[in-house]
């Protein structure tokens, strides 16, 4: 059985996103149906709905960064009960048997891959799944997580459940704490996570930007300076001092000066995938310091849940604008032109506005 959900969908990869009605099932025994409050907007979002990332499966329901109350459970569920406030991030199934999957690194499913939150195959309905930009969505309950922080905080809460694990996972991955002087490359929607949770952590911070008008932001959300990238005389009075390196852009770009900035056994993680790939670095940047090149992908359900009371703890939260619905492809233009700071969220009751 199912019942009618609303958002906004695109069509097509040349079509603005609009109102769309779609199927979501009645929950099974293991299920929870989630009432959504509000859903960060994910650059993502957009590479998916305009199809720029290959596979994209129309109609197209972005949305993987969730937070709702949840509305009804079935039969077996324990972990959540009707009222709860809770979260859904990028996934919503993963094969549970594989090596990763038994880790609690489901984002690593070795056998299906990861369900997406959105056009992922739906394991029950069939088709593909449809994401946060709607009213309501029904999940597992062991991909649900529970949200601690107080209602002013839910919407700033909302982008944690993709931006705040990405840059969460490599940093604890790492052992990034006390004592270590670490660099977050690039100051968007995951730059900026990137530096709230690695001074939370007890880090040194610094950020790499083309841009030196973001200094002054940098510094509020908690880095110790700005490192203007392109200034060649700033870039060596940092070479060879960090720890780390947690690289955002999304963009291709030159990492050799980023690599000659570690120190010996230093790691620089990617988590902006470009669309086109980067210059192939210098192999001696590598070999004569042994510095690592790694990248990392989103986060487990145990270690997403572990970020969200890490930042319930230390009082963190992304930097949102709230939008109506209506406005979502104001916000994609935007978001092109890198105009906003530093996550839009939508209001999700304005969906009943929109319709």
């Amino acid at each position: 059985m199912t019942s009618t959900a609303h958002g906004y969908a695109a069509q097509a990869s040349d079509t603005p996103l609009a109102p769309f009605s779609f199927e979501r099932r009645d929950p099974l025994p293991g299920d929870v149906v989630i009432d959504i409050l509000f859903c960060g907007v994910c650059h993502s979002d957009l590479h998916t709905a305009r199809g720029e990332w290959a596979g994209t499966l129309y109609p197209c329901v972005p949305g993987h960064e969730i937070v709702g109350r949840v509305a009804a459970t079935g039969s077996a569920v324990e972990r959540f009960k009707v009222g709860d406030v809770v979260g859904v991030g990028c996934m919503v199934d993963s094969c549970g048997h594989c090596p990763s999957c038994r880790d609690g690194e489901e984002q690593y499913c070795e056998t299906t891959g990861f369900t997406g939150t959105y056009n992922g195959p739906d394991p029950v309905l069939g088709g593909h799944t449809f994401g946060g930009y709607s009213n309501r969505i029904v999940v597992r309950q062991e991909f649900v997580l529970r949200v601690g922080h107080g209602e002013k905080d839910w919407a700033g809460v909302a982008p944690l459940l993709c931006a705040g694990i990405t840059t969460y996972s490599p940093l604890k991955h790492w052992k990034v704490g006390p004592g270590q002087k670490v660099g977050i490359v690039g100051l968007g929607g995951l730059g900026h996570m990137g530096v709230k949770i690695a001074a939370a952590m007890g880090a040194d911070v610094y950020v790499f930007s083309t841009s030196p008008s973001k200094r002054d932001d940098a510094m509020r959300l908690g880095a110790k300076d700005l490192i203007v990238s392109r200034d060649a005389e700033a870039m060596a009075a940092h070479a060879g001092s960090f720890d780390f390196i947690l690289n955002t852009v999304a963009a291709s770009h030159d990492l050799d000066p980023l690599l000659a900035a570690l120190k010996r056994d230093g790691t620089m993680t990617l988590v902006g995938v470009p669309e086109h790939p980067h210059p192939s670095p210098s192999v001696g940047n590598l070999v004569f310091r042994r510095r690592a090149l790694a990248g990392s992908l989103i986060g487990g359900i145990a270690e997403t849940q572990e970020m969200l009371d890490f930042c319930q703890e230390h009082g963190l939260t992304a930097d949102i604008e709230m939008i109506d619905i209506a406005d979502i492809n104001e916000a994609y233009e935007r978001m092109v032109r890198s105009d906003v700071k530093y996550r839009f969220v939508i209001d999700m009751a304005s969906l009943n506005a929109a319709a």
